[in-house]
């Protein structure tokens, strides 16, 4: 059975110990859905997807960014890397779905599922934030990891 790796042997909080791990190249993408009711989904399209606060999608490209830089002071037990690359992506699908990606890449000793994860996540918070003028009936849903690749196993959610 598998065990805790951010625990002690007495259950207490640790970093975990990555000095004996490979370097790797390590890269991850995650995505985070955004859904506005019909209405308000073409209102925003009509608009270029520009809000009363500027460009939505460029906006929340930025600040999904910056959070995965800042992946490691959010969250206290994330080791704080250097990202070589991230990527953040926005389109939408016929649902009326904003589906926004975040890749990280890093090599190192660590993956960058977090930050991937992190940064989908806060585009799309910034998503949420540029559109509530228009309406609170967004939803964030469905924020899950799609691939990872380097350490110790490869993961494509399929």
């Amino acid at each position: 059975m598998k065990t805790l790796s951010h625990l002690n042997e007495k259950s207490e909080p640790i970093l975990v110990d990555v000095s004996n791990k490979a370097t790797t190249k390590r890269s991850a993408t995650a995505q985070s859905t955004v859904s506005l009711p019909a209405e308000a989904f073409e209102k925003l399209r009509g608009n270029c997807f520009q809000s009363k606060k500027g460009a939505v999608f460029q906006t929340a490209i930025i600040a999904g960014i910056l959070a995965a830089k800042k992946t490691g002071e959010l969250i206290p037990l994330c080791h704080p890397l250097f990202l070589e690359n991230c990527e953040v992506l926005i389109g939408f699908n016929s649902s009326n779905h904003i589906i926004v990606s975040c890749t990280a890449t890093t090599t190192g000793k660590t993956g960058v599922e977090m930050e991937a994860l992190t940064g989908a996540s806060v585009a799309a918070l910034t998503i949420y934030d540029m559109c509530k003028s228009l309406t609170h009936d967004i939803v964030i849903s469905e924020t899950k990891l799609l691939a990872k690749t380097g350490g110790k196993h490869d993961f494509v959610n399929t």
